[in-house]
Order: C-alpha cells, then structure tokens, then sequence
C-alpha cells in the first residue's frame, strides 16, 4: 500500500478502499449560505435592478388587470356607466404589457444566472489550482468534479428559472392581498383562512425536500467518484476480472441515489397537488360567502368576478413557491457544497525568492514527517545530497522514499526539522520559486490534451524551437516524434491516449530536459520503458545530470549503480548509505535487495 492510500485510510477509518467517496462535506449554515449567494448579485446590480424594475411593472400590471375585468362586467351588467370599449381596450394593453414583461424577465433572469454562475465557476476553479496537495489526495476527484459541474448547474438553474418566479410571486401576492383588502376586507379575511393550511404544508414538506435533495447530492458525488476511479483504472478491473463487482458497487450507489431522487422529487411534486387542493377551498369560500355578499348589497358581481381571478393569482404563487422550494433547497445544499471547497485553506503562496546559485545541494537535517498524527512515515531524516552529484533513494515499498520527494517538493510540510537548499530553509522559500528551480518525472506519466510542443514546454514556456529539439534528441524522443501526423504540433488526446505508456514516458522526460532544472528528480522515471530503451535514456540522463543536483528514486537497482550516493530506506529511516561497491561489500539491506534482481536469492 502506498503512502497515499495509508493517508487515505486514515483519514477515513472503517471505510472500505472502493467505499471512501462516501465522504463528502456538507455545510449546515443555510442563511450564512444564501447571503454568500446574494453577495454575487451584488456585483450585477444593474441588470439585477432592471429585472426587478421589469418584475415589479409586471405585478402591478397583472394585480391592475383582474379590477378591469370587474369593471368591464360591472359596465355589462349595468351597475356602472362607463364606456364598455374603452374599459376593454384598456385590459387587453395592460395584460399584452403583462406578457411582455414576463418574457423580458426571463431574458433578463437567463443572462444573470450565466454571468454570476461563471463567476462562480471560475473561483471555484481557481481555488482548486491553489489547493494543497493533501486536500486532493485524500478528497474524492469524482466528487470534486461534481461540486464544478452538477452543484453550479443546480444553482444556474435556480437562479433562472425559480429566483424570479419567487420575487414576482412574493410582489404578486402583496399586490393581490392590498386589491382584496380593499374591494372587501370580510370575504378577503374569510379567502386568506387557507393560508394558514398552505404554511403548515409547505413547513413539513420542506423539511423533507431539504433533507432528501442533501442526500441526493452527496450521493451523486459518490457515484461520480465511483465512475472516474472505474475509468481511470479500467484496464485493472478487466484485468482482474472485477466487471461484476464493480458494477455491484456501481449499483449499489445508484440504487441509494435512485430512492433519494424518488423521495427528493415525491415530497417537492407533491407540493403543487396540495396547494392546489388547498387553492380550490378557497374558490369555494369565495363563491358561497361572495355570494351572500352580492344579495346584501356589500359588493357588485363583478367583484365576486374579480375576487375569483384575485384568489387564483393569490393561490397561484403560493403554489409555484412551494413547488419551487425543492429546487431552491438543492440549489442551496449545492451552494453549501461549493462553498466548502472555496472555505478551504489554500496553499501558502508567500516566502522568499530561492536564490539563484547554479548548481543546488540540499540538505534534509532531523527531518519527521506523517500523514496523520500518530503514524509516522519518516522518522529522523538527516541527509546531504552535494551539489551536483546523483543520490539514488531505494528501499522497500512504503519505506518513504516517494514521501522525500513530496516534502522536498512542498507538497507537504514537514512536522519538524529543517530542508534546505544552499542554505536556504525551504519553510521560508515560496513553494513557485522552489518548484521553477526543480523538475520532477514521475512513474505516472501526465500528459495534457494539447500539442506536443506545448506538453515539452509546459514548465519553461520561453524554450526555443532549437532547445526542444535537442532535448527530444537526447531523450530519445525525437524519433517517436518524427512519427506522428503533424510532429511537434500533433495535438495529443487526453492523458496522452493516443500514444503507448512508454511513448509518454519519453515525451515526459524530454519535458524535464526542455524545463533545464537546478534540481532534478526522477522517481521510477524509466519504469514504464522496454530495457534497451532504457539503455539510450540512462546514457542521456546522465548528460542532463552533470553538474546538476538529482535525486533518482528507482526500484531497478541497475539504474542506479553509477550514483555518487546509494541511501537504503526502510520504514522511513535511512538503514545505510554509500556508493554501489560499498555497500555491496557490507551485505546489507542493498544486497539483499541486488541479490534478489540478479542473482536469484530470495529475501
């Protein structure tokens, strides 16, 4: 197990390695939530004040039209005197500006939701570049990308479609509430006595949306989680023949996504059946009581025409309110999710400049390390790599040697003790500085879907045409691209698919080469070539390597022999150090470990 996944299962104890992206973080704070939202309306305050200009024209429009409608029967049924064409003219303008307005809000509501949600989407993004490497070693990628894609999505969606039915509802029902009161206050109090059956149902059917739309979403990060491992590693699960189980576990999770779905969608579509039974109580209180009303003389027929469109638009946002209160809910336990990354601390960026002094020695002095309190992986680390000489790192897996390069890197920071690179305590050193001065090729050859030019000169983007040549050239990579289609400019699929393992271990190497380091550092970097190959590789690294600092991990002990230092590792202490004939005649650790690849000795 490597020191990653030892990371992992302790920070996840009793999970089981293909159940760990059932962790996933949640926020409870829904009104500190909704003010960080609201915070992103603020910076489009102008196109935010020309919706609500248009929402509240509307209102007032579609409350002004149903007094229209009463006067105009008022006029047929002789109870007014007024003009009857000009009564009916006047309400067709005021509900054809009605339905302008509508379609001008949904114009208006579409351009808001994309530009705050690629505002959004871009600080997200940009806060997961600056994230520490821990954070995405032991958080699910699967749900990482589910937070950038479907959670923002929830939220687009909220903000186009539901956050505008909800301000003009709320304007709608202040408007048709003011209208009510003031044609009859009496069978307006005996209309709003539903309003106390539309509170109660909405209050127990939100508390459901919100506790299943939650779980959904944490799900569904799971489940995606699930699908990117599989994908990633599918040639292991066919391999090993684990297409059943996978697709067990695969499952599994959907089928717990399924039944949240179903409930989340159950208890948020009920909501529109409910109110509108509760709305056609109201009609009935309306006809009965407005009735009498109409006998005694308190109000006119149109009125009661009136009082029945009033209750409709009265009932009518209260019902897309509760139907929308599900979407809301998801939107913001989306929100609450995006945030929690934004929430996280990003990697220090600060400290001095790494001085510029040609060739680098670096010295490990006391050094401790652990992933998780209590689990020491490296333990009293003291080491000297002079300048410009090869230190090879080899050991058993797990004995930390990888670990060495991350903390060298900055990936982590050491518990205690000091790394330093001519002198200069690298805790005090910007992690940019320090990762410019150094150039790193990993068993895991990262590739990015782009041309190869622009892959070789990704960490020296000033190289010229003739400085890429030659480092394809001595990395044996100049062959390879002669090959394809359009040469250096041949655009590479993602993860360098379209090319085979070993391919992309040459283009990675020549990368190194292109980026010309102060500190170079290969970990298993030939691990993934044939033997003659590696042959070619070994005689040109060790051109790139004079009068460069390197430090080379590697398990193929004949990739090693030539180097100035030999340090044997074993549960992250040093067990012996020396050059190759030394510690072969001590018998040690190392030749144990030499004899076992050549000469056949089992350990």
């Amino acid at each position: 197990m490597t020191d990653k996944d030892k990371l992992i299962e302790r920070s996840m104890p009793g999970v089981k390695r293909h159940e760990r992206f059932a962790e996933v973080e949640h926020a409870e704070n829904v009104g500190g939530t909704l003010k960080r939202i609201l915070s992103y309306f603020v910076k489009e305050r102008g196109m935010v004040l020309a919706m609500l200009s248009v929402v509240i024209f509307g209102t007032l429009c579609g409350v002004y039209a149903p007094s229209l409608q009463s006067r105009s029967i008022d006029i047929i049924a002789g109870s007014r005197s007024d003009y009857l064409p000009a009564s009916l003219a006047l309400m067709l303008c005021v509900y054809l500006v009605y339905s302008g307005c509508q379609l001008l809000q949904g114009l208006l509501s579409a351009r808001i939701s994309q530009r705050l949600v690629s505002r959004m989407r871009g600080e997200l993004f940009g806060k997961i570049v600056e994230l520490p490497v821990r954070y995405l070693d032991t958080h699910s990628h699967g749900d990482v990308m589910s937070r950038m894609t479907n959670d923002i999505e929830n939220i687009s969606t909220t903000v186009s479609q539901s956050l505008p039915s909800l301000c003009s509802g709320v304007l709608t029902i202040i408007g048709t509430v003011s209208i009510m009161l003031y044609y009859c206050w009496q069978l307006a109090l005996l209309s709003f006595a539903t309003v106390i059956l539309t509170v109660a149902a909405t209050k127990f059917l939100s508390k459901k949306v919100r506790r299943f739309s939650r779980k959904r979403q944490a799900l569904l990060g799971q489940l995606n989680g699930t699908v990117e491992e599989m994908i990633s590693g599918y040639r292991t699960v066919v391999a090993y023949s684990h297409q059943d189980s996978t697709t067990e576990m695969f499952c599994k999770t959907s089928d717990s996504l399924t039944k949240a779905g179903i409930r989340t969608d159950v208890f948020s579509g009920v909501m529109g059946p409910v109110m509108n039974c509760i709305g056609n109580i109201g009609f009935v209180i309306i006809a009965a009581f407005g009735g009498y009303f109409a006998v005694h003389g308190m109000i006119s027929v149109g009125v009661i025409s009136a009082f029945i469109v009033y209750a409709k638009q009265f009932s009518r946002p209260i019902n897309e309110i509760a139907q929308i209160y599900g979407q809301l809910q998801t939107a913001v336990a989306g929100a609450e999710r995006v945030f929690a990354v934004l929430d996280e601390q990003s990697e220090d960026a600060g400290g001095e400049q790494l001085a510029d002094s040609g060739d680098a020695a670096v010295y490990f002095k006391n050094v401790n390390f652990s992933y998780e309190p209590g689990h020491p992986v490296i333990r009293d680390f003291t080491l000297t790599v002079p300048r410009g000489k090869k230190v090879a790192l080899v050991g058993s897996t797990g004995s930390g040697k990888t670990t060495i390069v991350n903390l060298l890197m900055r990936f982590y920071d050491i518990d205690s003790g000091e790394i330093c690179v001519d002198g200069q305590n690298l805790s005090d050193v910007s992690r940019s500085s320090l990762r410019k001065a150094v150039a790193i090729v990993l068993q895991d050859t990262v590739l990015f879907s782009d041309t190869v030019r622009n892959n070789l000169t990704y960490a020296n983007e000033g190289a010229t045409q003739g400085q890429i040549e030659q480092a394809a050239q001595m990395s044996r990579a100049d062959g390879l691209i002669a090959t394809l289609p359009h040469g250096y400019d041949t655009v590479l699929e993602a993860g360098g698919m379209n090319i085979s393992q070993g391919q992309r271990q040459l283009l990675t190497i020549a990368r190194a080469f292109v980026a010309d380091p102060r500190i170079l550092i290969l970990d298993e970097a030939t691990s993934n070539v044939d033997t003659r190959t590696e042959k070619m590789i070994q005689s040109a690294m060790q051109k790139i390597m004079e009068n460069r600092t390197s430090i080379v991990i590697a398990h193929r002990l004949s990739t090693i022999r030539d180097a100035d230092l030999i340090v044997v590792m074993d549960q992250g202490r040093i067990l012996e150090q020396g050059n190759h004939e030394s510690l072969l005649k001590a018998r040690g650790k190392y030749y144990d470990l030499y004899m076992t690849q050549f000469a056949g000795f089992s350990t």
